[in-house]
């Protein structure tokens, strides 16, 4: 299977990003946070997970190692594939989901689309003795606190949005950001606004 793929970034849509690889185009499905860190013309290297179907295969791009092994174990629990496995990872930091898990927070997890009560419950029974405990990989809230307006900017300037159109956007959403911004959140407010625009 494919580990990595290191390319520069060909194009960056809602959904998934165009990496140059070898002189070859490969799409990465791809989470709002995920889209954010990355730049049209600047080479990325994004740990990748491959799902092969009957009629379909499908490479899916992460920020890091931990959300992509979060992703893959999501996938063991019944009833998770892919599509809901990606939308865990959108909306869970890898830690937050361990948290939720060693809690039995089942209200967190149904937060996710397509995870209902319980699907909620039997993630956390399935998951709960091979997920582990909180790795404290991601940055520390300070600086998240301090960047998410610029990160959510260039995640909106790198979708095609104009510069001007996106400072709007993000002014707009700033009072959502609250003591520690989640910024896939604030980023698809802000898409959500110039949709509406």
């Amino acid at each position: 299977m494919i580990a990595f793929v290191r390319g520069q970034v060909a194009q960056v849509t809602l959904a998934s990003a165009v990496l140059e690889v070898g002189g070859v185009g490969l799409e990465l499905m791809c989470t709002p946070g995920t889209l954010a860190t990355l730049r049209t013309g600047q080479t990325a290297t994004l740990p990748t997970s491959m799902v092969v179907r009957e009629d379909s295969m499908t490479l899916f791009g992460f920020v890091d190692e931990d959300e992509k092994q979060i992703f893959e174990l999501c996938q063991t629990a019944s009833g998770v594939g892919p599509k809901v496995a990606q939308a865990i990872t959108a909306v869970l930091s890898p830690d937050d989901l361990r948290r939720a898990i060693a809690g039995d927070d089942v209200r967190t997890l149904t937060k996710v689309p397509g995870i209902g009560q319980k699907g909620a419950q039997r993630i956390i029974l399935e998951l709960k003795d091979r997920i582990g405990a909180p790795v404290g990989s991601r940055p520390a809230a300070a600086s998240a606190a301090s960047g998410w307006r610029d990160q959510v900017h260039q995640g909106l300037v790198g979708l095609g949005w104009p510069t001007r159109e996106a400072e709007k956007a993000v002014d707009a959403v700033a009072d959502q950001a609250g003591p520690v911004p989640d910024v896939p959140a604030l980023l698809r407010s802000a898409l959500q606004t110039l949709s509406k625009a």
